[in-house]
């Protein structure tokens, strides 16, 4: 295991032979990451400006222009994304921009051929080096937070007192971004600190798979562990996982013992905020783990809510969250929820009313509600009132093309996760007695389309996938009113959604062959999908089976658009 260095020490002087990243299945030592880091130091130190945001899809290349930009004694803000209304309202507050997607003349590159002179620095100062990071905070509007270097030191020794002395020089691999807090200081700032070596960054499940080929830990959310297939071999992962962990959200207990069965290792899940670091942590090794703090960290509960105090926070006064929260009556404490309405969305921290402003200063609005659809896939949902000339465009384009128009003007300041996916189009909003709006009586406009999926298996042409036929489902409704009955539309419709989901299908539907149906299909059936993307014949092949037989079957051709 590597000597431990600390975070204002990582880039001082070149170390040949330390590890930091593994490129191309080759490793990047020290003497070479710092090189980078020079580089960039040189490209800093040239411009004016103090306030540098950075943005990288590759962790390596983040983590030396990081600290490229800290030695040549500049501030970074981090860019949660790189969306055009994001780099619009950053040029308001920045000097200038380094990494991927930006252009223009305040944006800031390396000079390859530079010489390396790998001369001794000085140590960056813990109190003076700045890094500016966003959250929505309770209000929903992206709200700085600056950093200072002392606090993200203190929180790297924290995690390596808590969990490096199981973890030897296992590889860093991990699904979630550095370019957000959890991954900056997993990924990147405790791995330097560390001598772990930097994996690149993986999206699916088989990429994890392949990638495990040695002693390693796993930094992952609970979107990555909820959905993780059995179909694939996971003796690997059984073999050389020393550690996965897991933030950004709750980990249900169904998800977290199905992700320790085939991993081998219970998730740790680590709880925090980008305003106050790592405050707690849990393992799922019995029916309900309580939340242990961190060390350093001070907690009490008042009025129902808990405090915190914390040397990953700006001072040590107490800081008052808005999760509910109690007592074990031990050492630890169990979460009750948000008091505000902030939701976490595939571990996203979405603010439901700044949703709504910002769907309020469209013009096709007059009133606006978001909430939130407690479905498998926890989904945002929206009840609109649409405005004079929203009902006029409604009428005119119809339902599901002016829910195309509202998602994609919200496209510029949100990406997809944290958008509505279910739209319903209202005259007046539901009210009770009262004159209140409840959200009862609005998750009521909503019902289930259709099944969330179970992908059995997924492979080039080829996919599985099983559903269970929910009572509920709004597509049984009026069909038929004596016994109810899944239509052959709604069949023909889930193959095609569930193909274009498994396949790179093209684009426009031509026609329907051998389509039969051979068996009605019942409410609160188990029923296995089978889907086939023959490429040469542009088809989708599609049979849905149960434990009672066939049920219906076909091919399905497409085409490119028309010209």
């Amino acid at each position: 295991m590597a000597d431990w260095i600390a975070l204002d020490r990582i880039a001082t002087r070149p170390l040949p032979g330390r590890a930091v990243a593994l490129t191309d299945g080759h490793v990047l030592d020290h003497a070479a990451f710092r090189d980078r880091v020079e580089a960039w130091r040189h490209a800093f130190a040239a411009r004016v400006g103090q306030r540098w945001a950075l943005y990288f899809d590759d962790t390596v290349a983040f983590a030396a222009a990081l600290y490229g930009a800290w030695h040549a004694g500049k501030t970074v803000y981090l860019c949660g994304d790189n969306l055009p209304e994001t780099v619009s309202r950053l040029r308001g507050e920045v000097d200038g921009f380094a990494g991927d997607g930006f252009s223009g003349d305040d944006v800031v590159t390396t000079a390859s051929d530079m010489p390396c002179r790998r001369e001794t620095w000085t140590p960056l100062d813990e109190d003076t080096t700045r890094l500016v990071v966003f959250t929505s905070g309770s209000t929903g509007e992206a709200t700085a937070l600056d950093k200072r270097l002392s606090q993200l030191a203190r929180e790297v020794e924290a995690l390596q007192s808590t969990f490096g002395a199981a973890l030897g020089d296992a590889v860093v691999h991990g699904t979630v971004s550095h370019q957000h807090i959890y991954g900056l200081l997993f990924r990147v700032l405790w791995p330097l600190a560390s001598g772990r070596a930097i994996a690149p960054r993986v999206f699916f499940h088989e990429e994890i798979v392949a990638a495990l080929d040695r002693p390693a830990l796993l930094v992952s959310s609970p979107a990555h562990l909820k959905r993780m297939p059995d179909s694939l071999d996971w003796s690997n992962a059984r073999m050389q996982l020393r550690a996965v962990f897991s933030s950004g959200g709750a980990l249900p207990q169904d998800a977290a013992t199905a992700a320790s069965r085939l991993l081998g290792a219970a998730p740790t899940e680590i709880y925090g905020s980008s305003e106050t670091g790592g405050i707690a942590w849990r393992q799922w090794h019995d029916d309900a783990p309580v939340w242990r703090a961190m060390p350093g960290v001070d907690w009490r509960i008042v009025d129902d809510h808990l405090e915190i105090s914390s040397p990953h926070l700006p001072t040590r006064q107490w800081w008052r969250s808005e999760d509910r929260a109690e007592s074990d009556g031990r050492n630890g404490f169990r979460l009750n929820g948000r008091a505000d309405r902030i939701v976490k969305i595939e571990e996203r921290r979405v603010s439901l009313g700044a949703l709504e402003r910002q769907l309020l200063a469209l013009p096709e609005v007059a009133e606006a509600r978001v909430l939130v659809l407690p479905e498998t896939r926890t989904q945002l949902a929206a009840v609109i009132v649409p405005s004079p000339a929203g009902a006029a465009q409604l009428a005119a384009d119809g339902r599901r093309a002016f829910a195309r128009v509202l998602h994609d003007a919200l496209a510029s300041a949100q990406d997809a996760v944290a958008r509505p996916r279910r739209w319903r189009f209202v005259d007046a909003l539901p009210m009770n007695a009262q004159g209140k709006v409840r959200e009862a009586d609005l998750r009521a406009l909503f019902r289930p389309e259709r099944p969330q999926p179970h992908w059995l298996s997924h492979e080039e042409a080829k996919a599985d996938l099983e559903i269970v036929l929910d009572p509920e489902l709004a597509v049984f409704d009026g069909h038929f009113p004596q016994i109810a009955i899944l239509p052959g539309v709604a069949q023909l419709d889930w193959a095609v959604r569930w193909g274009r989901e498994a396949f790179a299908m093209p684009p426009r539907f031509l026609r329907m062959e051998n389509l039969k149906f051979q068996r009605v299909l019942r409410p609160g059936t188990r029923v296995r999908l089978h889907l086939e993307w023959q490429q040469a014949k542009s088809a989708l092949v599609f049979r849905y089976q149960s434990e009672h037989g066939a049920h219906a079957s076909g091919r399905v051709i497409f085409g490119e658009e028309a010209a």
